[in-house]
């Protein structure tokens, strides 16, 4: 599974690559804007977006592109390691619950 981390807290970027490895989670992460995110997120399986560390246009062109790609998206407003670990958990569950699919 490939999940696109989108926010979040440079100096956190360790501990989330760390928190996805425990989960068998491929993780990108972007924790801000960057040219070209479009390229980036197109293939992964899910979205995770924190809120409170990206702007607002941001958001819309990830909601946008998760949008028209029918990639799920998650969003918590706190960046701690322990909110993206209880994200990892929901989609886990989620997809066990579709049966392999997010």
């Amino acid at each position: 599974m490939c999940v696109a981390l989108i926010g979040g807290m440079d100096r956190l970027e360790k501990h989330y690559r760390s928190e996805a490895e425990k989960f068998g989670i491929e993780l990108k992460v972007f924790s801000g804007a960057h040219t070209n995110m479009a390229a980036g997120i197109k293939n992964v399986d899910a979205m995770v977006i924190f809120t409170n560390k990206i702007s607002h246009r941001v958001k819309r062109e990830v909601m946008n592109i998760a949008k028209a790609k029918g990639i799920p998206v998650k969003m918590y407003h706190s960046c701690g390691v322990c909110t993206l670990r209880d994200c990892f958990h929901c989609l886990k569950n989620d997809r066990q619950k579709n049966g392999g699919e997010v």
